[in-house]
């Protein structure tokens, strides 16, 4: 079983952003908004949780995350949202580009996606956190 601990970083919020995933303990991707604009703290969740499940690439694995918005994104609200052509009642639908590519990326996966309680003495979380913020600072090297 891959273990997988992904983290996003944004600061301020919006503002610079990374992510990272964690694998097996050892950092493995670090990233930030495509883009390169400035970003969100919920953006970068995203893309890791993504990044994470095209490493699995299918294979069993259980991916660790401090954003319980994203896990009920991926396991509920989509749903519907998919079901009603990506709409939702009270207004657009945030980071529907993140949203239309990683919810099937988990629905066709063998993942299964565990939160954790973010900045609570977790090893691979505080792992996580450490390189998001790392793979943050890279991006705001680069815009120097």
């Amino acid at each position: 079983m891959i273990i997988y601990y992904t983290d996003g970083s944004a600061s301020p919020n919006p503002g610079p952003g990374g992510f990272s995933v964690i694998k097996n303990n050892e950092p493995l991707i670090l990233g930030g908004e495509p883009s390169g604009a400035h970003t969100t703290n919920i953006r970068m969740e995203g893309f890791a949780i993504m990044a994470a499940l095209k490493d699995a690439n299918g294979e069993p694995c259980q991916i660790y995350t401090d954003s319980e918005f994203w896990i009920n994104v991926i396991t509920k609200w989509s749903l519907n949202w998919e079901a009603k052509g990506w709409k939702k009642s009270g207004g657009p639908i945030m980071n529907l580009d993140i949203v239309q590519e990683v919810c099937p990326l988990y629905r066709q996966s063998q993942a299964e996606l565990i939160w954790v309680r973010g900045h609570n003495n977790d090893p691979g979380n505080e792992l996580a956190d450490h390189w998001a913020n790392e793979a943050r600072k890279q991006w705001l090297a680069r815009k120097v």
